[in-house]
């Protein structure tokens, strides 16, 4: 059984035999994994130990490899004032057979579950505390300093690749010049957040990004459930009042009305409403 996956292949860890990696990370760790405990995501894998900690593990190419490095989890355990779970150590090694880079982080257990899937299809049940607490995580990364540039669904964020992703879905006279950015966890959704008990996880992404993009894209998974897209909007309303939040508004719609929009996707109609509010907003300034 081989440690990788073809590149010429679309790279899905739900379905890929990992059974070696799992034995050098249990070797590598010196902590075996508890069997039945795996969780397996399409770029990610998870798993509890018997040392009551959780492993996760990531398949990345090369070249979605930034020049920054791949230690997202780990240094974001430096961040203060943010509720998510410690950080412990890790392995890192390179796939022999492909230009592959392989990587497991410990931490902590979680100390709730995950809310739901990426994107949500009913409301969850959160407390008013649960959303003081996203509001002081959120506000709290803001408020820091970072040389590290987010990474969204592996992809560095910069103002072309901004102004590239809304303009190639939307029309118009309109400016998505970024005015300011700050450190952002860049893969806020639902499956990375727990409950009753709040925390963050999943931070292999974070870094400086426009203000607004964990609001919009916490917005953007929650658009299946109307008024938990309203209640997003609320509490984070800072973020989407301020130009940059309208922009990064656009940017989420961008990737729902983008070109692998599925037509029975609910969240469609509901983000080109916005996504025409936005333009409208815009236009006017």
């Amino acid at each position: 059984m081989t440690l990788s996956v073809s590149k010429s292949q679309a790279v899905d860890l739900r379905v890929q035999p990992i059974d070696e990696v799992l034995d050098r990370i249990e070797w590598s760790l010196q902590a075996h994994l508890v069997p039945g405990s795996l969780v397996r995501k399409r770029r990610s894998v998870g798993a509890r130990t018997d040392r009551d900690s959780w492993v996760r593990i990531e398949r990345r190419l090369f070249d979605k490899i930034s020049d920054q490095g791949w230690n997202g989890t780990e240094t974001a355990a430096r961040l203060e004032g943010i509720a998510q779970p410690e950080w412990h150590g890790c392995v890192v090694w390179r796939d022999h057979d492909e230009p592959v880079m392989w990587r497991a982080d410990e931490t902590d257990l979680l100390p709730g579950e995950p809310v739901g899937d990426a994107i949500l299809s009913e409301a969850p049940k959160l407390s008013d505390d649960w959303w003081l607490m996203l509001n002081a995580s959120l506000d709290a990364l803001a408020a820091q300093n970072t040389k590290r540039i987010a990474t969204p669904d592996t992809e560095t964020i910069t103002q072309e690749f901004v102004t590239e992703s809304v303009r190639s879905v939307f029309a118009g006279d309109f400016d998505t010049a970024i005015e300011r950015w700050v450190p952002a966890h860049a893969d806020l959704n639902w499956a990375n957040l727990t409950a009753p008990a709040f925390s963050i996880f999943d931070w292999e992404d974070w870094g400086s990004a426009p203000l607004g993009l964990d609001s919009a894209s916490l917005w953007a998974s929650s658009l299946a459930v109307p008024a938990l897209a309203d209640r997003v909007r609320y509490e984070r309303r800072a973020d989407f009042e301020s130009r940059d939040g309208k922009v990064m508004t656009l940017f989420a719609c961008s990737k729902i009305l983008g070109p692998y929009a599925h037509p029975e996707d609910p969240r469609l109609e509901p983000a080109r409403r916005m996504a025409e509010q936005i333009m409208g907003d815009l236009q006017d300034r």
